[in-house]
């Protein structure tokens, strides 16, 4: 049998001590404490600049949808217009696109400073029997979001 019995409390010899200073728990405590406070101002820092990039969203769609409800009023009147010209036309396609003013329309509506919505219409003239052309007044050849100007010179700016 041997004389070195070791029981559960006992500490063998050669092993290292571990010995905790006092001051050592309130150390860790006030690192713990730093960065739980630097998470929390992180945490409202993101969380601030997520509510104003969410408001520039906010204000830049609303924008988007106000132009687009100007271009669809104004497409509503440039299609009464192709209305009332069809009717007086009498069958004559020329005397159609004469009384519109051509075969295309295009404007351009204002969305904020630095951005505009430009429409592009093309004008047809319908076919009542159904031949190859369109049986519709018009069709959009063009909607899309810009900046600058668009080059057109007959190209109408809503404000």
């Amino acid at each position: 049998m041997s004389d070195k019995t070791t029981g559960l409390n006992d500490i063998p010899k050669n092993s290292p001590e571990f010995k905790l200073n006092p001051g050592s728990t309130s150390i860790l405590l006030i690192f713990v404490t730093l960065c739980l406070v630097a998470f929390a101002v992180l945490s409202v820092v993101s969380s601030n600049s997520d509510r104003k990039l969410g408001n520039k969203v906010i204000t830049r769609t609303s924008e988007y949808y106000a132009a687009c409800n100007k271009a669809q009023e104004l497409i509503a009147q440039i299609d009464e217009e192709l209305f009332t010209a069809y009717n007086l036309s009498e069958g004559s396609s020329k005397a159609y696109y004469d009384s519109v003013g051509g075969n295309s329309r295009s404007f351009v509506i204002n969305i904020d400073s630095s951005q505009k919505l430009y429409v592009e219409l093309s004008i047809d003239y319908p076919d009542p029997a159904g031949g190859e052309t369109s049986p519709y007044l018009y069709h959009i050849t063009s909607w899309k979001v810009g900046s600058g100007s668009s080059g057109d010179s007959g190209t109408v700016t809503i404000e």
